[in-house]
């Protein structure tokens, strides 16, 4: 399994912890949930997703 380590700016980061703790999620369900498009979509983490998947193509294709 890939570890991925981020920053995250610190008011982004208490925003999502807040409301990890309104859903009764840990931060990394909220994230996911996030993610799967059952909240608005966030710009932010739709650039993080995309800057990933770029990242991971480019490490794909060095490998060939």
């Amino acid at each position: 399994m890939t570890t991925v380590v981020l920053e995250v700016d610190p008011q982004l980061y208490q925003l999502l912890q807040a409301a990890a703790a309104a859903h009764h999620l840990s931060l990394e369900e909220e994230c996911r949930r996030r993610l799967a498009g059952e909240e608005r979509p966030s710009r932010y983490l739709q650039a993080l997703v995309a800057e990933l998947r770029a990242d991971d193509q480019q490490r794909r294709a060095s490998r060939s």
